[in-house]
């Protein structure tokens, strides 16, 4: 009898207890970077800490926009800690439906402020930029372009590549266009891209791959695409376009705590995890070839310092709010054409 009366009292404590509280020693983290990138930070995490990362990725094709939309579905049950984005448009809109929670990590010192949110839902660190990539088997020196406004010229005719701009940075990219440009000079460009011959393609991934093998001779694409052609040793050239003009969109990665996060503790630590120097450090030096927040840490080997840089004038919320109104009505649509 005193073996059953302790099982029931046990059992008792089991039903009364959160299921955060028994699985304190792991955090579940959504991540739009891709895995090969993600994994090792997670995996180092680890090891320091002994908390467990489950690491969920989306797929190339839906890059950011599978995982917010999981979120999003997830709101009045969460079981994401931690959302990772790969840039902080998504972040953003996150915040605006009331997913995230404001976290003020001590970590983010050092960290520049006007890559984050002022008021704590997002964070952001280590940069990508977009680039124009070009083959060199394909384009004479001398004749690169220096702005993404030189895309259009007859020169360049069914030359170009870039991915949809439904999904990942080129979403955001595009958002900042608009924001940038106003929607009527906006959407010339995009339909102007489209008379001059634009390839759409599925992904970042694949823009880098047809600009590679000179099916295209160039293509619109981010900084880490360009860093895996130029290390496979394929015959391309890098360009931060409109230096002199409006400037390079710079896409920080940006890290959110999630709102009622099943594991807060963990999921605040992995947030100082990633936040902390030697991260950005370690996605600077490895394959991500990120360029650090941190002025006083090293970038890429070959890559201009962000410091370098010229950067487009965005605010990230902004963008966001765009975003949802483009994906929905005019890129939709713009997509649907090709």
């Amino acid at each position: 009898m005193r073996k059953i009366g302790l099982f029931l009292l046990l059992a008792g404590i089991l039903v009364a207890t959160p299921f955060s509280t028994l699985m304190a020693d792991e955090v579940v983290v959504y991540t739009s970077v891709d895995d090969v990138f993600a994994r090792p930070i997670s995996e180092q995490f680890e090891r320091e800490t002994g908390i467990k990362v489950r690491l969920v990725t989306d797929t190339e094709e839906t890059k950011s926009t599978g995982l917010l939309n999981r979120l999003i579905a997830e709101k009045k049950r969460p079981r994401a800690d931690v959302f990772w984005s790969g840039d902080p448009i998504r972040a953003a809109i996150l915040k605006s439906k009331g997913i995230s929670s404001p976290y003020h990590s001590t970590a983010a010192k050092g960290l520049p402020p006007m890559y984050s949110d002022p008021k704590g839902h997002w964070i952001g660190f280590s940069a990508r930029a977009r680039i124009i990539l070009y083959n060199k088997n394909l384009v004479k020196i001398g004749s690169e372009p220096n702005s993404i406004m030189d895309l259009l010229s007859p020169e360049y005719k069914g030359n170009i590549c870039m991915a949809n701009p439904l999904f990942g940075t080129t979403s955001m990219h595009a958002a900042a266009l608009f924001v940038s440009f106003g929607e009527e000079k906006a959407k010339q460009y995009f339909a102007d891209l489209k008379n001059n011959g634009l390839k759409l393609l599925s992904s970042n991934g694949e823009v880098r791959r047809r600009v590679s093998s000179g099916d295209c001779a160039y293509g619109i694409t981010d900084t880490d695409d360009a860093y895996t052609a130029l290390r496979d040793g394929k015959p391309v050239g890098v360009i931060f376009p409109d230096q002199k003009g409006t400037g390079t969109l710079i896409m920080p990665n940006a890290t959110v705590l999630i709102a009622n996060a099943p594991h807060p503790e963990a999921a605040k630590r992995f947030i100082d995890f990633l936040l902390s120097p030697e991260t950005e450090e370690a996605l600077a030096s490895g394959e991500a070839a990120q360029m650090p927040l941190r002025p006083h840490l090293k970038g890429p080997e070959g890559f201009p310092e962000l410091s370098e840089i010229q950067p487009m004038q965005v605010n990230y919320s902004e963008l966001a709010e765009a975003l949802e109104s483009l994906s929905k009505g005019f890129l939709r649509e713009w997509a649907g054409r090709f």
